[in-house]
């Protein structure tokens, strides 16, 4: 409502100026009268629209969902698209938080289907027919509202208009960010007084302290519109660039590798595995033996099948036709992948290529005609420039401002081992105020937990991206951390496991 009001009190101060003497001639009308046109335009250009039903899902959807497109960079030619998903509870008083999917280059919408949103895939074997899409009891937004947003450039439905506007790196990533956020709060000033967080997941752990640090430094400058910055959650989030160095130790743990063979690498290789500089024969040796040992298993979570992964590209009609009798091979970033099998997890990702690429989705989902080819899930083909080394010294400049924050890791997470993560957050120094305990979902572990005095809760839970693995043990871990309630706490003894 404000928004249009604006917008009417632009138009009206506009009329008066056609009106005055000052533009009276007819060149004076003609450019104010563009002037006009491109504010409006302008404004029309990032305003969102309600969507109330979705190809491929049954009724009315049953929660608000806006999407549109925000433009951020120079001369705003990126254009950011974003998915926005109020509170199913109370969105007035209710947080606010922004989600950035990781990778870098996979789709907020990834995070919204497969890990925390209220919209899943029908896990159903592929027909030829648009995917069906079901409601997730599961989702963060039973307690906040979330801005899901495709960045960097060229991720999801987010496109550039210029080719200038096509780099991609660490620092461009929180920069655009941001501004998506100061101008997205400017069109919903209704969510100005909601307590507000970013949260992500994997290579989110990257940009996101560094977001989180500049909303924080903008606000104490009197950057407008101030945000109700209250902190951070990060799940099996890359932080050093190191975390693969835990990979060994965290495999020998899992007793996926002989004490021998784990012996032999910590000699030969000194404890330092990824820098290919560094290797002497036998420590190349070693690190061969180590990758037979463990290329059979699923690194995201070393207890789920292995399956292909990827996106694939849309099929001729034809082949869609008999593409579950005999299962065609399809093209991935030029590389041959057969389909995943139907108890896959990977399959739900088979398919959100097919109901996003689709044009009634696409309709649906107010896309603009002929700004993306194909959709794919997750763009790591494109070049990223890693310019923040590391995001450990904005956790070290968020702790000392007070920022609460949520850092959890899947125990079954190969890809970044809840060792490493344990390793930085002990390098912060801060004393322990509630240690390694149980917590509790249903009566069972759900996780263990600890919190220190930095306002840092530490949680275990699941695989790599979390809530895709455990949507329910998930929930209640953010639906206590959001509302500043301990993951376990004496008071409510079946949180903690203890007896009654």
């Amino acid at each position: 409502m404000n928004m249009l009001r604006e917008r009417r009190h632009s138009s009206v101060r506009m009329a008066t100026l056609l009106s005055s003497n000052c533009y009276s001639d007819n060149h004076g009308v003609l450019l104010l009268l563009l002037l006009l046109l491109l504010q409006i335009s302008s404004q029309l250009a990032n305003c969102g629209s309600i969507v109330k039903f979705l190809p491929g899902f049954q009724g009315p959807l049953p929660f608000v969902l806006e999407t549109g497109y925000i433009g951020v960079g120079e001369n705003e030619d990126v254009q950011a698209f974003y998915y926005f998903i109020e509170s199913e509870n109370n969105p007035k008083v209710d947080p606010l938080m922004l989600w950035l999917t990781g990778g870098p280059g996979c789709s907020a919408f990834s995070g919204l289907v497969f890990e925390i949103g209220p919209l899943g895939f029908q896990n159903e074997e592929y027909n030829g027919s648009l995917p069906n899409l079901v409601y997730r009891p599961y989702s963060w937004t039973k307690t906040s509202s979330i801005i899901f947003v495709d960045l960097p450039v060229n991720t999801g439905f987010t496109y550039a208009r210029s080719e200038s506007a096509t780099a991609r790196s660490d620092s461009l990533l929180v920069n655009q960010t941001h501004q998506f956020l100061r101008k997205w709060l400017t069109e919903h000033p209704q969510f100005f007084s909601n307590e507000f967080f970013v949260g992500g997941d994997s290579y989110s752990g990257i940009p996101i302290p560094v977001i989180v640090d500049e909303i924080s430094r903008e606000n104490e400058e009197g950057v407008q519109p101030w945000i109700n910055l209250q902190g951070y959650l990060l799940g099996n989030a890359a932080t050093t660039r190191v975390e693969k160095n835990y990979q060994i130790p965290f495999a020998h743990g899992m007793g996926l590798i002989s004490d021998e063979l784990y012996q032999s690498l910590q000699t030969n290789c000194r404890g330092e595995y990824i820098k290919v500089d560094t290797r002497s024969a036998l420590c190349s040796r070693d690190l061969k033996s180590f990758d037979e040992m463990t290329s059979g298993l699923n690194k995201a979570h070393i207890l789920e099948p292995s399956c292909e992964f990827g996106s694939p590209k849309p099929l001729k009609t034809s082949w869609r036709r008999s593409i579950t009798e005999n299962y065609p091979l399809k093209f991935v970033s030029n590389t041959r992948l057969r389909l995943p099998p139907l108890n896959c997890r990977t399959y739900g990702y088979f398919l959100s290529s097919y109901w996003a690429n689709d044009d009634k989705v696409r309709n649906a989902l107010n896309i603009r005609k002929g700004t993306k080819k194909e959709w794919q899930r997750c763009t790591y083909n494109i070049p990223n420039k890693e310019d923040i080394p590391s995001s450990f010294p904005y956790h070290v400049k968020l702790s000392r401002k007070g920022y609460r924050s949520l850092i959890y890791s899947g125990d079954h997470d190969m890809n970044v081992p809840f060792m490493a993560t344990q390793v930085w957050i002990r390098s912060l120094n801060y004393s322990i105020v509630d240690d390694w305990r149980p917590w509790y979902t249903n009566g069972q572990v759900a996780g263990y937990t600890r919190t220190y005095s930095n306002m840092m809760t530490f949680a275990t839970n699941g695989g790599h991206t979390a809530p895709e693995y455990k949507p329910e043990e998930c929930l209640d871990m953010y639906s206590r951390w959001i509302s500043n309630r301990p993951l376990c706490t004496s008071d409510l003894k079946i949180w903690c496991g203890l007896k009654q």
